[in-house]
């Protein structure tokens, strides 16, 4: 069973844009969208979720 993390980033009381990571199953690092919990999540190596963080930060990855 994964068990979830929300960022304490996040707003009070579920209205915000959040994600939730969990570090506790495998090698991997788990991803969701707080906002649907049932739905689809990412699981990245850890160097990955590295180079997503670094490109996220520096605006590479703006639409």
């Amino acid at each position: 069973m994964i068990e979830w993390r929300k960022s304490s980033r996040s707003q009070q009381g579920g209205q915000g844009n959040c994600v939730e990571l969990s570090t506790n199953v495998t090698e991997a690092v788990h991803i969701r969208d707080s906002k649907n919990p049932t739905g689809p999540h990412l699981a990245l190596t850890r160097p990955h979720l590295a180079d997503l963080l670094t490109n996220v930060k520096s605006g590479t990855l703006n639409l």
